[in-house]
């Protein structure tokens, strides 16, 4: 199977413009054919007026032997407040961008708009990083379906990303870069995240992505967590309790650094999931962010709390703030931010050793 990858690689791209998007959710029709033309505007475009947000001061840079930074549950919140409305229509989701890229100059860093022929992704990067340094990427979409707030799909990711750039603002002094890419158009078919990789500029010393789609709904009475068929693991439980960790079987080392925060018993528990074949066998886990990664070859991991599999309001009108579980949103943080920490201070590739590849 090593000496023909190249068709393993060429037939995952191709079911990801037949596969419809968003991780575990249900068919929809409206995939691009091809991948969407990209032109980058240096500075972003005139948005509509956003709420400004409130000061959120950035935390003393973690030297690389500190202890990880601690989330604040309070700062999640205010964010999910802050986008407590539709990202469907054009002014929807300009409306949002625009706090975005507010809230994250706030914090030192430098947003930058990507248009493409059906929308615009935000792409912040650290003030004066080294562009030769090795990069982790945090993703996550910030649209929504039509009539949904979006606050579990994908606020709660969204929140995520504006805590990690506030507690690794000044972080310069690290082996490795971060960056954060802000998804566009993701419920109509992936086109932002395909539209970011199709300009190799983007993919320049990117060494690891860390998609977030869905991070803050929990349930606890036995039988509320449900699983995809064919799932090549043995369930935890049939709660929903846990946050799920999938990942290409290429890059095992990206997915073991989740492995290693599963024993804080204070935080949610961890289910590591490693596919094969880049998702070829388990379309299911090839509906959000991360495929088109797979799809190039880069490692790439979906955090998830499982959305529809779980969530009783994926996709829906009542997917709003009030459903979230704030503690659970607040632990599943703090284990991000626990991994970025530990990737931004090693260089150790991440990439499966050859000798581990099963994949012959």
């Amino acid at each position: 199977m090593r000496r023909n990858r190249w068709l393993v690689q060429a037939i995952v791209l191709l079911a990801l413009f037949v596969l419809p998007s968003c991780w575990l959710a249900t068919p929809r029709s409206s995939t691009p054919s091809s991948p969407p033309t990209v032109s980058v505007s240096p500075s972003l475009p005139v948005l509509p007026p956003s709420p400004s947000p409130s000061p959120l001061s950035s935390p003393p840079s973690p030297s690389p032997l500190s202890p990880p930074p601690s989330v604040n549950s309070d700062h999640l919140l205010q964010h999910l407040q802050a986008l407590n409305f539709q990202r469907y229509t054009t002014d929807d989701r300009a409306h949002a961008r625009a706090y975005l890229a507010q809230t994250l100059a706030s914090f030192g860093w430098q947003p930058e708009a990507q248009s493409f022929n059906a929308g615009v992704n935000l792409v912040a990067r650290q003030v004066d990083s080294e562009p030769t340094k090795g990069k982790i990427l945090v993703t996550a979409h910030y649209d929504t379906v039509r009539g949904s707030l979006g606050a579990d799909d994908n606020a709660s990711a969204i929140a995520a990303i504006l805590e990690l750039a506030r507690l690794f603002a000044a972080n310069h002094s690290t082996a490795r870069s971060l960056q954060f890419a802000l998804f566009d158009q993701e419920e109509t078919g992936l086109r932002g995240s395909l539209a970011f990789v199709a300009d190799a500029a983007n993919l320049a010393q990117v060494e690891g992505v860390i998609n977030l789609d869905m991070l803050g709904y929990a349930c606890y009475i036995p039988g509320c967590q449900q699983y995809p068929k064919g799932l090549p693991v043995t369930p935890p439980s049939f709660q929903g309790d846990f946050i799920a960790v999938v990942g290409d079987q290429e890059h095992l080392p990206l997915l073991h650094a989740f492995q290693t925060q599963a024993e804080q018993g204070h935080l949610p528990s961890v289910l590591t999931l490693p596919v094969p074949l880049k998702g070829l066998l388990t379309p299911d886990l090839l509906r959000s962010d991360h495929a088109p990664f797979w799809a190039k070859n880069i490692g790439a991991v979906l955090v998830s709390d499982t959305a529809n599999f779980r969530n009783p309001h994926y996709h829906q009108p009542s997917d709003t703030p009030d459903t979230i579980d704030p503690a659970f949103l607040t632990g599943v943080t703090q284990r991000i931010v626990n991994v970025v920490q530990g990737l931004l201070n090693s260089q150790a590739s991440l990439a499966t050793p050859m000798e581990a590849d099963h994949i012959n």
